[in-house]
């Protein structure tokens, strides 16, 4: 049983399918980051990573088996594991990058060859990424006609129920510290305040979910100063709890009352399923423009002092530099807030949505190549149902409208703190009380939010934007 980003034992496709047949499984995670093309995990995924498979070889210790690990080439380790126990099949749930879809189907199909039984199963979507198809049968880049069709042939398939007992094995594999996914230098500490990798704990930030912030969901979500959101992120990423069950419980929770605020949280399960379509159909949108008409955009050139202030959380614009802060010392970022940060890189500094996505790449526990492409793509305006280039979050405004009372700004940025209510929005236009009180906060933003408008502009209408 080949483990990737389905870190868990209950409701998992290919470990049931592998027990039904009456196979004795030697449960397996191979690190072979080199095979991920140029998206490799980055670093807070490999920190979560580490805690989540010691989770895994936890929970399979306590039903008698064990986590085999191994490091190097898929294939050539899947081999040695077969030399080594006699085994006759090799089960997995798939991965849908378009580093690893042609690395998978090389090793099925060479499997075969030898004789082995080898299966894959879908173990982390409620719909493949080819089932949901326009009326010509092509791909869809538009969400909502997507989500319309999706779910005219949504089923949530049954739970399963894992054996209290698993088979032991005798394969040998290495310590996950030889794996070197967590920092020798803790500057991850911090994030285990906020976090519990591994299925105990996706499960547990479901419940708090649903006895907390799944009501009024719909209106809070956009609210970075509370928990308005589910958390689950990470955790459906690293398939240690997947979207169907996390249905299946809502259902289960439905009343008059929670009805819109369920329905709107599937909703953005559905978003999820969107982005996997899009990186199905358009496998090099991680790297290029969805729409071809923005090859000729003028981004500015690029400035690697101003991006590793905007990284630090060091541009002048408050709420920007909040959620940048909040990122680095939690790997995580509000969703609204990566909506205005993202807005700021790309559209009032003007650096490319690359520079962005590489560094939320590295920095989010939650990482994920489908919906981190989507979202950048997204707010930069070239990519599949994005906002227009011309649509320009205003930061000031979006924070006094999502953050009224400035308490995530404060949280994430204590230095403004001693301002009044009102400049903290927007100190520079308080240069006197910015510097008596906050001295240290930047006078000035890194770039003028009415120039970098208006430069933004012009640059989309050299590309015949309206």
């Amino acid at each position: 049983m080949w483990f990737r980003r389905d870190l868990r034992l209950q409701d998992n496709p290919a470990l049931q399918a592998a027990l039904d047949a009456g196979h004795v499984p030697v449960p397996v995670y191979i690190h072979a980051p080199h095979e991920e093309g140029d998206w490799a995990p980055g670093g807070a995924s490999n920190t979560w990573l580490h805690r989540s498979l010691a989770a895994l070889d936890t929970d399979l210790r306590a039903r008698g088996s064990s986590l085999v690990l191994r490091q190097g080439d898929s294939q050539a380790q899947l081999q040695q594991l077969i030399e080594q126990t006699g085994a006759v099949a090799v089960y997995w749930n798939r991965k849908y990058e378009p580093a690893t879809q042609p690395r998978d189907a090389k090793i099925k199909r060479e499997l075969r060859e030898q004789g082995i039984e080898a299966e894959s199963h879908n173990g982390s979507l409620m719909f493949e990424p080819w089932d949901v198809a326009t009326q010509q049968g092509g791909p869809y880049k538009v969400f909502t006609p997507f989500w319309r069709n999706a779910l005219t042939r949504l089923q949530l398939p049954a739970p399963t129920r894992l054996p209290d007992r698993l088979p032991a094995h005798s394969a040998s594999g290495e310590s996950l510290d030889t794996l070197g996914l967590a920092p020798s230098i803790p500057w991850d500490r911090q994030f285990w305040d906020h976090w519990q990798p591994g299925e105990a704990g996706a499960h547990e930030a479901l419940t708090v979910f649903i006895d907390g912030a799944l009501n009024g969901y719909r209106e809070q979500r956009d609210l970075p100063d509370r928990v308005g959101t589910s958390l689950l992120s990470p955790h459906l990423h690293f398939g240690e709890i997947t979207p169907w069950q996390i249905a299946r419980r809502l259902q289960g929770e439905r009343s008059a009352s929670r009805d819109a605020d369920i329905d709107g949280y599937i909703r953005e399960l559905g978003w999820r399923e969107f982005s996997y379509h899009l990186l199905h159909h358009f496998p090099q949108t991680p790297d290029h423009n969805l729409n071809p008409r923005f090859d000729q955009f003028q981004w500015a050139t690029p400035d690697p002092a101003a991006l590793q202030a905007w990284q630090q959380g060091r541009t002048g614009i408050p709420i920007v530099d909040a959620g940048l802060r909040e990122l680095w010392a939690t790997g995580y970022m509000h969703n609204r807030v990566r909506m205005i940060v993202a807005s700021y890189l790309c559209k009032h500094m003007r650096q490319h949505w690359r520079e962005g996505a590489r560094w939320f790449w590295d920095t989010l526990v939650d990482a994920d190549l489908a919906n981190n492409t989507m979202g950048w793509q997204w707010v930069a305006g070239t990519g599949a149902d994005a906002a227009p280039y011309f649509r320009i979050f205003n930061p000031v405004t979006q924070s006094q409208k999502f953050d009224p009372q400035a308490r995530y700004i404060t949280r994430w940025v204590p230095e403004l703190e001693a301002l009044p209510l009102k400049a903290r929005f927007a100190p520079w236009q308080s240069p006197q009380l910015l510097a008596e009180l906050a001295p240290g906060y930047p006078a000035l933003p890194l770039v003028d939010l009415s120039e970098g408008r208006d430069a933004a502009l012009a640059a989309y209408r050299h590309t015949g934007g309206a």
